[in-house]
């Protein structure tokens, strides 16, 4: 067949429930982590090898694991970055993982979502980005130990909103950054964070469950968000109107919740859904043939492109909550799920994309 397709590699069931997983950088190695029934913190650590994955890391934590990620690694070494149900954020250095290497009390309950940014992967400061029920999304630097060195939340305790995403982009050189962050209501936030200002915000209707841009590393281009309810908005970051914000076009996807959207880290139009039915989406996204238009005042406004469906498949009876490409192998891929499954996927044919 001409279409990509996605074909389960490696099925593993696990004992504890799995919230996250990621790819490490450079190796054939990525991280699990979830919670056990008693409520501790699991963290694994696998590797590919002759067509089977074999575990690295087997450790246990005091807390359940909600969320992860390896963008905050300082130089030469391997470091995860974790949020627990706690509301602590630990970094870990996974070959000697007895103690994190930075920990500290992020929030006053779960940290529902993390991100990182700098260090060895981008420009600038190794940075940390935690979003939490309590409303607020916190950014830390591993360098300073006890204090977030930037902190966006509501003035009214009693009507924060549950954060549920966040997400770094713009960071193309070692100044300019932002943050988007995604709410519970459907409420959108852009920050930039070297203005320390609120750019842009909006509202999607629906939780927004993940975010994610096309690329960190470059000018800002394109930002996906996913929601409750089956949908997905891919926003052109490109162009913003005074009035109008951001061109945007909104898809459905599953039928049920769209857990995340993940870009594939070799062709930045090309990204996998991954639904609460059990199931993944591949979608291509097309530019329309002008990015830019002006209208009646002079202004430039975007243009949204539009998307296609490229394949998909049911993986599992239950929602696939977590999904990473392997940013060193084209088509290579994980997924979390919550029937207890890790799997490995390949998925063929991207080269012709």
């Amino acid at each position: 067949m001409e279409k990509p397709q996605i074909i389960a590699h490696v099925q593993k069931s696990l004992n504890y429930t799995l919230y996250d997983c990621k790819w490490l950088p450079g190796t054939a190695r990525f991280a699990v982590v979830g919670s056990h029934p008693r409520g501790t913190g699991a963290l694994q650590m696998y590797e590919i090898a002759q067509g089977d994955v074999t575990i690295k890391l087997d450790t246990e934590k005091a807390k359940s694991f909600k969320c992860c990620t390896f963008g905050a690694s300082l130089p030469g070494r391997s470091h995860l970055a974790t949020g627990d149900f706690n509301g602590q954020l630990h970094v870990w250095d996974v070959d000697k993982p007895e103690v994190p290497a930075y920990s500290v009390k992020a929030h006053q309950e779960i940290v529902n979502t993390i991100d990182a940014v700098g260090g060895t992967v981008g420009e600038g400061a190794p940075e940390i980005a935690t979003g939490s029920r309590d409303g607020s999304v916190r950014v830390w630097d591993p360098r300073q130990p006890n204090d977030p060195v930037a902190c966006m939340e509501s003035d009214d305790k009693a009507t924060a909103r549950d954060c549920w995403a966040v997400a770094f982009g713009d960071a193309f050189n070692s100044t300019e950054r932002c943050l988007v962050s995604g709410y519970d209501n459907g409420d959108l936030k852009l920050f930039d964070l070297r203005a320390m200002a609120l750019r842009w915000e909006t509202n999607l209707k629906n939780g927004i469950c993940g975010l994610e841009f096309d690329r960190r590393d470059i000018p800002a281009n394109k930002l996906v968000a996913s929601t409750l309810e089956g949908k997905f908005h891919v926003f052109d970051m490109r162009t913003q109107h005074p009035n109008k914000g951001f061109a945007s076009l909104t898809e459905r996807a599953h039928k049920s919740t769209v857990w995340c959207a993940r870009h594939l880290p070799q062709n930045r139009d090309v990204f996998m859904t991954c639904g609460g039915s059990g199931g993944l989406c591949l979608w291509q996204y097309s530019y329309p043939t002008a990015r830019v238009a002006k209208d009646s005042d002079g202004l430039d406004y975007g243009v949204a492109g539009t998307v296609a469906l490229l394949q998909n498949v049911t993986l599992s009876t239950q929602p696939v909550a977590s999904f990473d490409w392997s940013p060193d192998k084209l088509g290579l891929g994980i997924c979390a799920s919550f029937d207890q499954c890790l799997r490995v996927l390949i998925v063929t044919k991207l080269n012709r994309l």
